[in-house]
């Protein structure tokens, strides 16, 4: 056999070598997600997920709830990656409100594969929170009380109108008396990555949310790219509303490897 006979042979066979290893990695990567991370947003805790963590666990997702500090971005972020580092696998990441701020600064993570934003902001990189509402009418029945130290809560009289109106009073007094404030520097943070210019993106918005003006939310879902589902709730939607984020994001699951971009 000649030499360049030979090397012929070996290239095409370590060709081959290399595809059948590229398929491989492949079809890891493109496996559905079992794993599902939710982050809350501003003025809440984790245990407000409760109803979306128990029916998508009855699904056989393993599903971990981020408890933000709240008390910067990148604490919140830091919060975020900490979850994501205990995932043994893809990764759909989800965010509410704020929520969907950290989301989109920590979900470069290469375990997520896919983004679900909850009635949630999605600034660019380079971009601050803040921004996001440029343009857009005031949300007047979302009053907050901003304390002296910079941090702060939802107004007490207003807490339902703005931010809870399909809550019985029971449970929007125990939210109202259970706030997590969030230090206001935050919204002034540019973010460094965008997730959602690189993983397949959904959004589900409430649509009588009183925290955001809906043609901001419509805005920063059309921006994102992202799949969008509309139902009719108050800013606490992933409260009230489980079944609904649940389906989304068992849907998120099942398709982000196919609709990666």
């Amino acid at each position: 056999m000649s030499k360049s006979i030979r090397n012929t042979l070996l290239a095409a066979a370590a060709i081959g070598s290399m595809s059948q290893a590229a398929l491989a990695q492949t079809a890891s990567t493109a496996q559905p997600a079992k794993n599902v991370v939710l982050v809350h947003g501003a003025f809440a805790d984790g245990s407000g997920w409760r109803g979306v963590y128990d029916l998508l666990t009855a699904r056989g997702y393993r599903v971990t709830i981020v408890q933000n500090p709240l008390t910067s971005l990148e604490d919140d972020v830091a919060a975020t990656k900490r979850a994501l580092d205990r995932q043994d696998g893809p990764t759909i990441l989800v965010g509410h409100s704020w929520g969907g701020t950290v989301i989109t600064e920590a979900g470069v993570d290469p375990k997520v594969t896919g983004l679900v934003y909850v009635s949630a902001l999605s600034p660019d990189a380079g971009e601050t929170t803040a921004q996001q509402y440029e343009g857009f009418a005031p949300a007047t029945e979302f009053v907050l009380d901003k304390a002296q130290d910079g941090f702060a809560f939802v107004d007490r009289a207003k807490f339902k109108a703005g931010f809870a109106h399909d809550v019985s009073d029971a449970d929007v007094a125990f939210m109202r008396e259970s706030q997590v404030p969030i230090n206001l520097s935050a919204f002034g943070t540019k973010l460094k990555n965008a997730a959602w210019r690189t993983k397949p993106s959904w959004a589900v918005i409430a649509s009588e949310d009183k925290a955001f003006d809906q043609a901001m939310l419509d805005h920063m879902a059309k921006r994102i790219g992202a799949k969008v589902t509309k139902v009719s709730a108050s800013h606490a939607l992933f409260m009230t509303q489980p079944k609904v984020v649940a389906d989304v994001i068992d849907q998120a699951a099942r398709q982000a490897a196919s609709a990666a971009k």
